[in-house]
């Protein structure tokens, strides 16, 4: 995967940097694993806006992931890499041996005709998700599950990738894109690799229309607003805005907001970095 810049023929292609798309073998996806998606315009069920900021965009089409990989022993053939417009990854259409279909997120260096497979029985491969109990020591994995059977819940997005450091008892320590060090259980089940489109990070859209495209609408800046819109609103001229709070008074920009007591707090063992 590579970006291009465009010439600054337009002040919307000066700026521009964009994917090239010349891992994507499909145009058009597979219809027995799509479903259709309906935009809320950020309205509630009685029409009353509940969150700002969002609307339009273009029509999407949502694309079954099997984040759960429950097909064990049964290999599966790579059919195409294909477009995913709910995602920054690239996704990967399986053609099983029994007949079934599936779609993944696709790692880097995964191909068309390459043969992946699940279960403890796999091997550490790219593509090929196993229990981490299974994973040698040192590999690089993405799609972790957070509880056995649950699917896939970290290391999901382009580029993403969570590194195995070692085991302790019925866990496995890992070191998570945030930096994070925690435990897994070792039951659950990891995709080797990394995930692939890792110059998503380098686009640039160019232009306040790209935003529109994805849904988002215009932010309006809170120091720019009057006091009864915004706590940080009003003061004469360009007023810096005082204490970063949120629009109902709250702290913001640096307050924990993770709950103190949270179960989940024992299996973390080094916070990530600020």
């Amino acid at each position: 995967m590579a970006v291009r810049k465009l010439k600054p023929t337009t002040p919307g292609q000066r700026h521009k940097v964009i994917g090239t798309f010349e891992e994507i073998t499909a145009r058009v996806p597979e219809k027995s694993l799509v479903v259709g998606k309906s935009a809320s315009g950020g309205r509630n069920n009685t029409g009353k806006m509940t969150v700002r900021n969002v609307g339009g965009g273009h029509k999407r089409k949502l694309r079954v992931i099997d984040f759960k990989r429950t097909k064990d022993g049964v290999p599966a053939t790579v059919q195409s890499i294909e477009y995913d417009p709910n995602r920054s990854a690239r996704i990967a259409l399986l053609y099983y041996a029994d007949g079934a279909k599936a779609y993944i997120i696709s790692p880097t260096g995964l191909q068309v005709g390459q043969t992946v497979m699940s279960g403890a029985d796999a091997a550490p491969e790219v593509g090929n998700a196993l229990p981490l109990a299974n994973v040698p020591i040192g590999t690089v994995v993405h799609n972790i599950e957070l509880r056995p059977g649950q699917g896939a819940k970290m290391a999901r997005s382009a580029g993403a990738y969570a590194q195995l450091t070692s085991r302790e008892g019925i866990y496995a320590i890992l070191k998570m894109p945030s930096g994070e060090t925690r435990k897994v259980l070792l039951a659950c089940k990891a995709t080797v690799g990394s995930v692939g489109n890792s110059d998503h990070a380098l686009e640039r859209s160019g232009k306040a229309g790209r935003s529109r495209w994805l849904g988002r609408r215009p932010r309006t800046r809170a120091v720019v607003m009057n006091p009864v819109d915004h706590p940080m609103g009003g003061g004469e001229g360009r007023a810096s805005g005082g204490h970063p709070r949120s629009r109902n008074g709250l702290y913001t920009k640096g307050l924990k907001t993770r709950a103190p007591k949270k179960h989940s707090s024992k299996y973390i063992i080094e916070r990530r970095k600020k």
